[in-house]
Formats: structure tokens, C-alpha cells, sequence
């Protein structure tokens, strides 16, 4: 009976290939959604709504914070997840509307630069989303 050795061989090759790939594929996805460029400490800001962008692959809120009294603003953007997560907890474009005054819960960057994580947020009319308690 006649075997097909090079047949073999070829499999185990596209297996281990395919492995390898799953593999750095999964760490890569991990090291994206990891979170690990924003610190764990909880910090709040407050200032106006500039735009909310309800797109994917995450949402972005752009706010317009004071700073020091006769300071320019500073925009902080401040990451969420995706609009399909969100919609489902009833989040729409409409939530974060433009010159709205709020107050944000976030997880800051690590290396203090103006954008974070959002956390929670609250809003003139006290109306809260997100994680504020």
C-alpha cells in the first residue's frame, strides 16, 4: 500500500500555520480591548457636549472642558463601546447632544493626555448614563 508522506507533511505545516495565527490573531484582538492605556482611578470633568460620534468600531464623545479661569477649553475625548452595545441599553446619537452641559465620570489616560474611558455621565436636568452612582 502506497502513502502519500508529502501529503502529511504538508498538512501538519498548514496546521501549525493556522495555529500560529489563531494565536496572534487572539492576542491582538485581547491587547485592543484590553483598556490598558487607561488608569483604573475613577476622575470626573465637567463641560459641554461638542459632538457625540455614534460610529463603530467604538464611540467617541468629544467634550469641551474648563480649565483655569481665563483658560481656553480643553477637548477631552472620552471612549465608549460600540453602537450596537449601546443601543441596546437604549444609548442613541441623540443621548449626547451637542452644547449639552455635563458632568462625566472617566478613567483617564495613563499618560494625561485629555481622553478616557467613559464610566458615567450626568447631565444639567440630572438625568444619568452609563455607570453613576
Amino acid at each position: 500500500m502506497k502513502t502519500n508522506g508529502g501529503f502529511a507533511v504538508r498538512f501538519i505545516i498548514l496546521s501549525v500555520c493556522v495555529a500560529f495565527s489563531a494565536l496572534v490573531g487572539e492576542r491582538t484582538v485581547a491587547a485592543h480591548h484590553a483598556g490598558t492605556m487607561f488608569s483604573e482611578d475613577v476622575k470626573e470633568i465637567s463641560g459641554v457636549i461638542k459632538e457625540f460620534q455614534f460610529t463603530n468600531p467604538h464611540t467617541w464623545i468629544q467634550v469641551m472642558v474648563e480649565t483655569k479661569a481665563g483658560a481656553p477649553q480643553q477637548e477631552w475625548s472620552v471612549e465608549w463601546g460600540s453602537p450596537n452595545q449601546l443601543g441596546r441599553r437604549g444609548v442613541r446619537p441623540s443621548t449626547f447632544k451637542p452644547g449639552a452641559k455635563v458632568t462625566m465620570r472617566i478613567n483617564p489616560m495613563r499618560d494625561g493626555s485629555p481622553a478616557a474611558g467613559f464610566v458615567g455621565a450626568k447631565f444639567a436636568d440630572g438625568t444619568t448614563v452609563g455607570d453613576w452612582k
